[in-house]
Formats: C-alpha cells, sequence, structure tokens
C-alpha cells in the first residue's frame, strides 16, 4: 500500500522566515495548502509574505500560473505572531538558525500545543536529526525535510530518518515532498545526509590538485566542466557557495566522521577563510570579483604537429570518439586491436586513459618511455577539452606529436603536472566511492545516491551509474593506484564496489 500525502487542506507551518523558510513556504502553498509563517524577528513573517506573493504574481506575469491561481496561492498564506498559533498545523516545518539547542527548544515548546498526529520536519542540512528528536518526548514525530535552496526552483528533498523515526512518518513526508511537485529521497540521520557527504570529493580532490601545483584553478574549473560536464567547477562553485559555509561543512562532517582521512579540510581553503576572502560575497575568493578585474583563463596548449604513424586501439568510448573526430580531420590512422590498454599510438609515443598512477610510474612500470595519459570525460564524442600528463621520461616530441593527435581531433588540450589521476577521473572515483560507502552503509539505496547528486547539486551524471559507465573493475583501479601513490587511507575502496568487481555486475544491477 502507498504512503498517502498529507492533503491540500492540511495547514503547513514554517517556522524561520529567511531564504530557505520563505522558500518552502510558497512550494507548500503552490500545492494548495493554508501556509503559517512564523519567525522570531518582528514583522519577518509580513515581509516573507509579501516577497511569496510578489514571486507569485511574477509568476502569473509570466504565464507559469494563472492570475487566478495567483491569487488562491497567495490568500493561502498566513503570517502570525505566537508558536500558539500553530496549534491546528498537520506539519511544521522548521527552516532556524543551525544550532541543536534551538532547535530542540522548538520542537518541545510545539509538542505542548499541537496535536500528536502534527509532524514536524527539519530542514537542518547538518545537525543530527536523532540529537534533535532526543529533547522531544515522542521523537518518531520528528523527520528531516531537507530541501535545498532555492526550494521553489530546486528539485531534490531529502527525507532523512533519525533512529526514533516513525516509518509512516518518513513515507507520510516523502509522498508529500512528491505531491509538491519535488524529487523525495530516503536516508538516514548520519553526517552530511546524501548530498553534502557524497559531494565532498568534488571540492577534496581539486583542493589536493591545486595544492600540488597541478594545475592553476582556471584550467582545473575547465577542465571538469569541458570534459566532466559539470555546471561548474570546483574553485569557482566554492566562490559561489562562500567559503566560510562550504569550509564548515567539510569540517562538520570530518570531525563527525571521527577525523576520517576521507573529508579532511585543506589548508588551502583555510587559508582564504582565515584573511576574508569568502567568495562572490566578499569580492574575493580563488578568484577576484572586484570591479574591473580579469577572470583568469584555463591553460591551454599551443597547436602542436602531429607527426608519425597513428593507430587507434580497441573499442573504448574513447578510442571510438577519437575514430569519430579524426575522420574528420584529414588525418589518416589504422585501426588495432586492445593491446596493454593503450588508447593511441603516434609516431613513437603511446597514450593511456589514467588508471590512478602518474604517467612517470606508469612509463617505469611498462618500460614505455614515451607514455602519455588522457583524463576521463563523461562523454568524449562531446567534450571540448581534456586534461593530459606527461611521463618524465618521455621525449618531448613524443608529448608534443600525442598533443597535436588531441588537437587535430578537435580538443583543447591541458597539460597537468604529473600528478595519479588527474582530475575528471580520480574526482568521478572518489565521488562514487563515497556514494557506495553510503549505500554499503544503508544510508540511503543506489538510485536514491545518484538521484540526489543529480537533483541536489546537478551533477551531469548519478556517481554510481558513471562508475558503472567507467567500469566498476577500472574504478577499483583508480582507487588502488591512488592509495599506492599516497599512502593514505583517504582511498581505501568501498566494499560495496569490491564486491561487484568480485561479483563480475555492475552496481546498478
Amino acid at each position: 500500500m502507498n504512503p498517502s500525502s498529507l492533503p491540500p487542506t492540511a495547514i503547513v507551518a514554517i517556522v524561520g522566515t529567511g531564504a530557505m523558510g520563505a522558500g518552502i513556504a510558497q512550494v507548500a502553498a503552490a500545492a494548495g495548502h493554508p501556509v503559517k509563517l512564523l519567525d522570531a524577528q518582528p514583522e519577518a513573517a509580513a515581509r516573507a509574505v509579501a516577497g511569496i506573493r510578489a514571486q507569485f504574481a511574477k509568476m502569473a506575469e509570466k504565464g507559469k500560473l494563472t492570475a487566478a491561481e495567483a491569487e488562491a496561492a497567495s490568500g493561502r498564506l498566513y503570517a502570525v505572531e505566537q508558536l500558539a498559533d500553530l496549534a491546528d498545523c498537520a506539519l511544521v516545518v522548521e527552516a532556524i538558525v543551525e544550532r541543536l539547542d534551538a532547535k530542540q527548544k522548538l520542537y518541545a515548546d510545539l509538542e505542548a500545543i499541537v496535536s500528536p498526529a502534527c509532524i514536524f520536519g527539519t530542514n537542518t542540512s547538518s545537525i543530527s536529526v536523532t540529537a534533535i528528536g532526543a529533547a522531544l518526548k515522542h521523537p518518531e514525530r520528528l523527520a528531516g525535510l531537507h530541501f535545498f535552496n532555492p526550494a521553489p526552483l530546486m528539485a531534490l528533498v531529502e527525507i532523512v530518518s533519525g533512529l526514533a523515526t516513525a516509518r509512516s512518518v518518513a513515507d507520510t513526508l516523502h509522498a508529500t515532498a512528491t505531491a509538491w511537485g519535488k524529487s523525495a529521497v530516503h536516508t538516514k540521520s548520519t553526517p552530511g545526509f546524501i548530498v553534502n557527504r557524497v559531494a565532498r570529493p568534488y571540492y577534496a580532490e581539486a583542493l589536493r590538485l591545486a595544492q600540488e601545483g597541478a594545475a592553476d584553478y582556471a584550467t582545473i574549473d575547465a577542465v571538469l566542466r569541458e570534459a566532466g560536464a559539470f555546471r561548474m567547477g570546483p574553485f569557482e562553485l566554492m566562490d559561489m557557495i562562500g567559503h566560510d559555509v562550504n569550509f564548515a561543512v567539510t569540517n562538520s562532517v570530518w570531525r563527525a566522521f571521527y577525523n576520517d582521512q576521507r573529508f579532511l579540510p585543506s589548508l588551502i581553503q583555510q587559508e582564504l577563510v582565515d584573511a576574508g576572502f569568502f567568495g562572490k560575497k566578499t569580492g574575493r575568493g580563488f578568484y577576484d570579483y572586484s570591479e574591473g578585474a580579469l577572470r583568469p583563463q584555463a591553460q591551454t596548449e599551443e597547436t602542436k604537429v602531429p607527426a608519425g604513424k597513428i593507430t587507434l586501439f580497441g573499442e573504448s568510448s574513447l578510442t571510438e570518439a577519437l575514430v569519430e573526430r579524426l575522420e574528420h580531420s584529414g588525418l589518416s590512422f589504422s585501426r588495432s586491436p586492445e593491446a596493454d590498454g593503450r588508447i593511441a599510438t603516434i609516431g613513437n609515443a603511446t597514450m593511456y586513459l589514467t588508471d590512478g598512477r602518474s604517467a612517470t610510474q606508469r612509463a617505469f612500470d611498462s618500460g614505455i618511455d614515451n607514455t602519455i595519459l588522457i583524463d576521463l570525460a563523461l562523454d568524449y564524442s562531446k567534450a571540448s577539452r581534456l586534461a593530459i600528463a606527461v611521463a618524465e621520461q618521455c621525449d618531448s616530441s613524443a608529448a608534443a606529436s600525442a598533443t597535436g593527435l588531441l588537437q587535430a581531433a578537435g580538443f583543447s588540450i591541458s597539460r597537468f603536472r604529473d600528478i595519479p589521476g588527474l582530475a575528471v577521473m580520480r574526482t568521478v572515483a572518489m565521488l562514487a566511492n563515497e556514494a557506495a560507502d553510503a549505500v554499503n552503509q544503508g544510508v540511503c539505496s543506489a538510485t536514491a545516491a545518484d538521484a540526489a547528486m543529480r537533483l541536489g547539486v546537478n551533477y551531469p551524471c548519478g556517481p554510481l551509474t558513471w562508475a558503472d559507465q567507467v567500469g566498476v573493475t577500472r574504478i577499483r583501479d583508480v582507487l588502488n593506484n591512488l592509495g599506492k601513490s599516497y599512502g593514505e587511507d583517504r582511498y581505501r575502496i568501498s566494499p560495496l564496489i569490491q564486491r561487484a568487481v568480485f561479483a563480475g555486475r555492475k552496481i546498478h544491477e
């Protein structure tokens, strides 16, 4: 039997009318609910009601709502002044300050006011739902109802179950969020829930690359966008979020996992926070946002001439993309069956997809000095830029020919310092690894993990689906090689990935 959502006649209360609270109120009112707004600041609730009504009016002007729908939705909003006014509510959502004591007191006070059937839905993004519920006489009525900013536009809602949360409450909230037009996913109350946990490697691996001098910020951002198809590069995204916020979340997750090295905060970001360089909102972060400041451009290799016989190997997605692209380049090439994982040779240069080793180590291991490594791309047929790494043993003419071959195929090439795993490959491997660990630990399902990352942070592909596309064995090997290269527990492999490899199956099977 499918759980039922709250009926549209059910009164919803929103406590805390900042950007998140007002956004959630707008969603609930648009879905047909009478919505009461309460805020500790005088007149804040009334201002929020006026702002939401203005949003409905704009939507009507743009044809997203009829004038009658906008008027009806506006009429369902009410500013109230005290907790007692929420006695008849079926759902109370708090979006107040991120402090455990404040949230505990609010819901403890509400227990004496609302009916026993009233559901409590905290919009916390970082505080344990279990801990909030510990102060209640009936913690089973409390669950996380975590929207993403801006709530009216972002599709994802995480339904977070604390240790005492009743399954019926979580199911009702899931059905209600779905009825409100959102994509809801279930998760347990663990540090970071799904999104804020699984997303950490997107920032952490980029910061590690920058710390090791792999490339500058603009180049790493460009590669993640133009090869990885992420909407924003990690450095510009951190600047937009604000380093005070992003660094605080990283620290919170790191401490909550008892200083697990996988979530280790970055000294680079610590320096920005210490300097007050929080990003766009302060005018400076990784980039300078002051008036007239020039945005740095990605480092792109000058055009090289591809010299020598070209052979493409195997039938990988990279090989097939090169075949298609080179057919329009005027260069002649031959094809050959797969051989030791190589993608292409040109003259005396041999090109491979990165496997988590440095190009220098791979050249040493294989005895092929002129080794060039190519980074991962989500779709090589559409990617406009690739990162490469060149072994220190490699002859400069071989590196130039390999670069020229990829340029002839239509790629802008960014040459990284020879860092293991390059940018996209190590990032995707770590995102998949963290998502796999969340699934393995019963935090969420594989489907929920992928949906959360696509809908909550606009990833181009769910990390576990991406791992299946790349191949779980390759992901396992990349992580294993990164672990050997750095000698760190940071890159330990999730048991879920290990089992998938041993069973010869995909994660989504």
